[in-house]
This record gives structure tokens, sequence and C-alpha cells, in this order.
């Protein structure tokens, strides 16, 4: 298993901040910890960068489908995802730089 490299502290930081659920959909499972800006692009761990998905939204907004009971489910952007965070943090959002 590879390591997302995320302190338990922080995600439990992240897992709060998002009510325990995804941040797109509000399922309350199966979430997961994803980074908007990927390390590889030099995106960090900071609370700015990070968001909690539910396994569905987490594959679309990879670009990504998974089949389910869902009907409700759509395809997730890295749009809305911005949005979101940018409505918690605004006026002071910089997700490419820690916090």
């Amino acid at each position: 298993m590879i390591s997302s490299g995320i302190s338990k502290e922080t995600r439990q930081k992240i897992y709060r901040r998002d009510g325990w659920a995804c941040a797109l959909c509000g399922d309350r499972r199966g979430i997961q910890v994803h980074h908007l800006y990927k390390r590889s692009l030099g995106g960090t761990d900071s609370p700015h960068n990070l968001i909690t998905l539910c396994t569905y939204c987490h594959f679309a907004i990879h670009g990504e489908a998974l089949e389910g009971d869902r009907d409700y489910w759509k395809e997730f952007t890295d749009q809305e995802a911005h949005e979101y965070l940018a409505d918690y943090y605004a006026p002071n959002w910089w997700p490419w730089m820690d916090a």
C-alpha cells in the first residue's frame, strides 16, 4: 500500500472541517482525503489543498466512473472542488502554498 503522506492529525482535521462527509455530495460512506493540486505538481498537504470525497466523487474527479446504486450521482469536476475550498477559505485561499 502506498502512503498518501498526509499525517493522521491533518487527515482528522480535514474530516472534521468537512463534517465527516463528502464535500461534494454529502455521502458519509467511503470518505477519503483528496489533494486538489497533486503533490507531484507542487501541491502540499495543507488543509487549503485537501478535500474530503466519497469513493464515487473521488473517482469522478479523476475522470473515472463507478457503477452503483446512486441514481443522483453525476460526474464532478475539479471546478466544484475548487469552489468548495474557495468558499471555505476565502478571501485568503492560496491552495498551492502552505497555510
